[in-house]
């Protein structure tokens, strides 16, 4: 059965408290998330940065044909944003809350403990398009502000999200997980961040898993059945 698509006719920005099209307000978290980005990348020098690395850093070689998944992330966000908004409404909010989460509790932590990565190139050795690309990337996402990352969080967080959606088909669901994992892998792929970073989001997000469905589906799995 195709999912039915929510019904906007009428909206306008008079009207957004309404109950109809309240969760649009939703959308401001990201008016919020880009001013302190905008603070924190400016306000922190580099040189108070922490420096994020591991040993498993070094065993990551350097691949700039990752940027794809990298890039690809963009997609991912807006459009798993925009496909919930417009057909249901209420994982929309859950999304969106649960981005707005990783958000604070990230920007919290840059805070109190301002971080970075020097795992970048200084050179490529091969020049191409994707190295192009990467490069662009470098010259405007300083390495400050890395760790957790919210790449790899966001994408944990779509796909917590979308497995949990029973119209999406089983296909989509691997299909998802697949792409979600090779994001985090980018990450490490292009030296946007350390591994440290992904296992950091990881870990916000099993925190953001139980308040958001702790009564939903961890409490239950430790009652005793009868």
């Amino acid at each position: 059965m195709p999912m039915k698509r929510y019904d906007y006719s009428g909206f306008s920005l008079s009207r957004i408290r309404e109950p109809r099209f309240s969760h649009l307000l939703l959308l401001g978290g990201w008016l919020v998330y880009f001013s302190l980005y905008f603070l924190t990348e400016n306000l922190i020098p580099y040189e108070r940065c922490h420096p994020v690395h591991c040993a498993l850093d070094d065993l990551i070689p350097f691949n700039e044909f990752f940027v794809c998944f990298y890039v690809g992330w963009y997609l991912l966000v807006a459009g798993s944003l925009a496909f919930t908004l417009f057909f249901d409404v209420p994982r929309f909010k859950k999304l969106q809350i649960y981005i707005m989460l990783t958000q604070l509790f990230a920007m919290i932590w840059y805070i109190l403990w301002p971080s970075r990565q020097d795992l970048r190139p200084e050179v490529f050795q091969n020049e191409n398009l994707f190295t192009w690309i990467l490069g662009l990337i470098y010259s405007f996402d300083t390495p400050t502000g890395v760790c957790p990352s919210l790449h790899a969080a966001y994408s944990l967080a779509i796909l917590s999200v979308g497995l949990k959606m029973p119209d999406l088909p089983k296909w989509l669901k691997l299909l998802l997980t697949a792409d979600v994992l090779l994001i985090c892998a980018a990450v490490c792929f292009v030296k946007q961040h350390s591994a440290v970073d992904v296992f950091a989001a990881a870990g916000m997000c099993l925190v953001i898993e139980g308040l958001l469905y702790g009564r939903e589906y961890w409490i239950p799995l430790f009652k005793k059945t009868r």
